[in-house]
This record gives C-alpha cells, sequence and structure tokens, in this order.
C-alpha cells in the first residue's frame, strides 16, 4: 500500500523520539482540492478503529480506510530539496499532473511528487 523509504523511516523515528512519540504510529492522510492536486498531512497518532496499519521500514504508518485510496502505492521519501534544506516528499501515482502553472503558482504541485509537509 505505503512504502517508506529508509532516509524517510529514519528522520521519523528521530522525530517520534524528540516529540515523545515513539510508541505511536504515523498517520497519514491525502485530500484533492478544487483542482484535482492532491495535498497530505502527517502526524503521530494512535490507531483507531478500522484504521489500517501499514509497517514499512519499521515504523507504523496509520491510514483511515476514507484515505486509503488516494493513498495506495504511494511512497514516502526524506529529500534534500535544495543546500540544507531537507523536506518528506509524497511520491503517488494518484496524483495527477499538475496544470500549466500560472504566475501565482507555489513552488510544490503535482506531476506525481506532492509538496512535503514536514521540514527537518
Amino acid at each position: 500500500m505505503i512504502t517508506v523509504t529508509t532516509d524517510a523511516a529514519r528522520q521519523i523515528r528521530v522525530a517520534a523520539t524528540q516529540s515523545g512519540a515513539d510508541e505511536l504510529g504515523l498517520r497519514i492522510a491525502a485530500r484533492r482540492d478544487e483542482h484535482g492536486a492532491l495535498h497530505y498531512a502527517m502526524g503521530f497518532d494512535e490507531a483507531r478503529g478500522d484504521d489500517i496499519v501499514v509497517p514499512s521500514e519499521g515504523v507504523a504508518l496509520v491510514v483511515s480506510p476514507a484515505h486509503r485510496a488516494l493513498l495506495e502505492g504511494m511512497t514516502l521519501d526524506y529529500v534534500e530539496y535544495e543546500t540544507g534544506d531537507f523536506r518528506f516528499i509524497f511520491i503517488n501515482p494518484n496524483d495527477a499532473p499538475a496544470p500549466t502553472p500560472t504566475p501565482v503558482a507555489t513552488a510544490c504541485g503535482g506531476g506525481g511528487g506532492g509538496c512535503g509537509c514536514g521540514k527537518g
């Protein structure tokens, strides 16, 4: 379902330790905006009810069934975005290519690699 790279798993474990969340899983969610682009959220949380828990690289990922279809086949990575600027990125086959950028476009877009919400 979802995979985590070795670099992402390492950073998730560091963040869990720093925030006292070692016993919690990393909840990942996604939603489509009105233009069809996917936006992601993640944070440490307990699994509840019918949540899906996906182990990957020693990290427990928690996904609500409502988000499963949007996250199917996704890879979470942690990369150096620019020199000294590390971020989580979402590589997702369900993320449609972004439309042609307009002059007010942001640096984050679709195209199969959504914007990361975690800076390290």
